[in-house]
């Protein structure tokens, strides 16, 4: 009976969670994706253009999954608590934030997009 029993709970866990071992792959990849994100925020040293790298990076680390939208949440959290220590407002921190979960949650970032910023990006 307990062997019955263990047999259903995998075959139930197995297929509701018949991906799972795409995750590590997934945050991987989202981590390149937020990675590439701030070095074209660098790059462009564009002003006012952070809130939309900050979607932007969120939103294509997303789109690999959940592994990708678990390590843009991390990612995004310890950045807005490292920059909190060293002096960024609230006001910004939550704009930040905003921009983050938009992305995050399938927002198109070109909703945060500054005029002008070459299409290069």
């Amino acid at each position: 009976m307990k062997m019955l029993l263990a047999g259903i709970v995998l075959i139930f866990i197995a297929g509701s969670e018949a991906q799972w071992y795409n995750f590590p792959g997934e945050a991987a990849q989202g981590a390149g994706d937020m990675w590439s994100a701030y070095q074209d925020m660098k790059e462009s040293n564009w002003k006012n253009g952070d809130k939309y790298f900050h979607a932007r990076g969120n939103y294509e680390a997303a789109q690999r999954g959940p592994g990708g939208v678990w390590v843009a949440e991390v990612i995004s959290d310890l950045r807005e608590m490292v920059q909190g220590m060293s002096g960024q407002g609230p006001e910004d921190e939550a704009a930040d934030q905003a921009a983050n979960h938009w992305g995050r949650s399938g927002g198109d970032p070109n909703r945060y997009r500054p005029k002008g910023l070459p299409e290069k990006y």
